[in-house]
């Protein structure tokens, strides 16, 4: 039976509907496996899309990145304790489940909020979200509809920060009910709610008819009666599904069809162009080589070497060649644009001619004539890491490139096996602090996400100072500065910053894009 079929036999659609279902259900396609539809455990893109529709929490970011109600319709911020209250709705239900005994279902309140967060520092349940809840002290129910979450200091980010799936809300009665099961069987607040899930086949979602959420005119969202996403491995494989209409969108862009949909400029090609909407927006993705500066013997403690790495190799023909076009050239710095922090005055432009004379002073403090480096990579990144070897040799800089599987970069990444590496970070909430943060000398590897140890203590007290502006036009003028010492000091080789890119059929409407990539499909219709 076909995922389609299967999804309208469970339904129990009529016949009627069943040959209009492609007007009722939205399509899409995880290459990557979900590990888990606990929002504890929302960790990447691939277990953060389904829980955006299975989950709410006390606020929600618009594609702007602009925070807005959610089941928190209002709050307040006291400066002087550092304490949030919220204000919660009254009309949010969990959806119907056995969990909940006869009843089905309840309304959320207060104490939902506190049990959720709770357990994401519970040792037995080991979110990787822990690290969230680092800056709360408290968080209390003031009665059903109050909430207070007390910050140990001030951190300004922290409201945007409560649009992650992490934050999400949670039943007690559910937990207790499935326990370990309820990776696989969630119950939430969302538009939509769990039907089906055979893990690495296919995954189902129905519409949820007490959903909270109505449209500017008062219609009930979600418009869909469901979402159904499978689990082909290969993109090129999930391309030509999309090309013979069984999706509805491809995300991102991948080698093996990129010259097949786009010109070289990064534009539709002609064929497509009457069956496709493709979507671009500014992504919250720094693409970079880490310097490992952990090694006290390693060539790596050399700033000039570290810099004329940095000017060895042009990021505007990686770009063109590479990805149709598609990306920012990471001239400007760690801090992507689309953030407030970002600085057009700092960063690295190809100068071949600087980057020899940087070498020359090399050879000349270290008596190395021959500087050799090695890059760790993925396969995905490998045509990468090739552009950049070539160019680096032609200047005089010996490359090797390791090629490794995902999982084995990861540990050793994290471990300082690795002088250099490629990697990326991805915003997990709108705030160029979550940038910054990968270079404070308290968050090295393991204890927090200072994959380089890079330590500087100009760095370090200007990033404490800006923790305690509120003001986002104040803090940018911190960030800038932190931007550049990291710019200036060159523990990173930026590469490119990301573009967010779906290619959607023409008959779906309202699917909206994000910098975070964000998947929302509350809104969606299709013709």
């Amino acid at each position: 039976m076909s995922v389609l079929l299967l999804i309208f036999s469970v339904l129990g659609c009529s016949s009627e509907a069943d040959s209009n279902r492609d007007h009722l259900v939205f399509r899409y396609n995880e290459h990557s496996n979900i590990s888990s539809l606990d929002p504890a455990f929302a960790r990447n893109p691939a277990n953060i899309w389904p829980a955006n529709q299975l989950f709410n929490g006390l606020i929600q970011l618009d594609d702007a990145l602009n925070i807005q109600p959610d089941i928190a319709k209002s709050w307040t911020y006291n400066d002087s304790t550092f304490t949030y209250s919220f204000t919660l709705r009254s009309d949010v239900y969990f959806h119907e489940d056995a969990a909940f005994g006869s009843k089905k279902t309840r309304a959320v309140v207060a104490s939902d909020f506190v049990y959720s967060f709770n357990r994401l520092i519970d040792p037995t349940i080991a979110s990787p979200g822990r690290w969230v809840m680092n800056p709360v002290d408290e968080i209390s129910a003031i009665n059903d509809t109050v909430v207070n979450i007390k910050l140990k200091e001030a951190f300004p980010p922290f409201l945007g920060m409560l649009g992650m799936r992490y934050f999400s809300v949670v039943p007690k009665e559910a937990i207790d009910y499935y326990q370990n099961d309820f990776r696989k069987h969630p119950v939430g607040t969302g538009p939509f709610t769990f039907k089906l899930w055979e893990e690495n086949v296919k995954l189902v979602l129905r519409k949820n008819p007490n959903y909270f959420e109505t449209d500017s005119t008062g219609n009930k969202l979600p418009y869909l009666e469901a979402v159904a996403i499978t689990f082909l491995p290969d993109k090129q494989s999930e391309f030509l599904q999309f090309v013979q209409g069984n999706l509805d969108m491809v995300n991102s862009l991948d080698n093996s069809y990129k010259d097949e949909i786009l010109t070289a400029d990064g534009k539709l090609r002609p064929k497509y162009e009457d069956r496709v909407t493709l979507l671009k927006s500014p992504f919250l993705n720094t693409e970079y080589l880490g310097l490992f500066m952990g090694d006290s013997t390693s060539i790596l403690q050399s700033k000039v070497l570290r810099q004329a790495i940095n000017y060895g190799f042009d990021r505007q023909k990686m770009i063109t060649y590479l990805r149709n076009g598609v990306g920012i050239p990471a001239e400007h710095g760690f801090i992507p644009k689309g953030l407030a922090g970002y600085n057009e005055a700092i960063g690295y432009n190809y100068n071949p001619e600087k980057a020899l004379e940087l070498l020359e002073q090399y050879k000349k403090e270290t008596g190395d004539m021959q500087p050799k480096i090695t890059i760790g990579t993925n396969s995905q990144y490998l045509d990468f890491c090739e552009y950049i070897q070539r160019e680096l040799e032609k200047i005089g800089i010996g490359v090797k490139i390791e090629v490794m599987p995902p999982s084995t970069l990861r540990q050793m990444k994290s471990s300082g096996e690795l002088n250099i590496f490629r990697a990326s970070w991805i915003a997990d909430y709108p705030d160029a602090e979550n940038y910054l943060s990968l270079f404070y000398s308290k968050n090295f590897t393991p204890n927090g996400p200072n994959y380089t140890h890079f330590k500087s203590v100009v760095f370090d007290s200007l990033y404490q100072v800006a923790l305690n502006v509120p003001e986002i036009a104040d803090r940018q003028i911190l960030y800038k500065k932190l931007d550049s010492i990291v710019t200036n000091q060159a523990p990173v080789v930026p590469l490119y910053y990301d573009m967010a890119l779906r290619f959607v059929s023409k008959d779906v409407e309202g699917l909206g894009i994000n910098p975070q990539n964000f998947l929302v499909l509350k809104r969606v219709r299709k013709n």
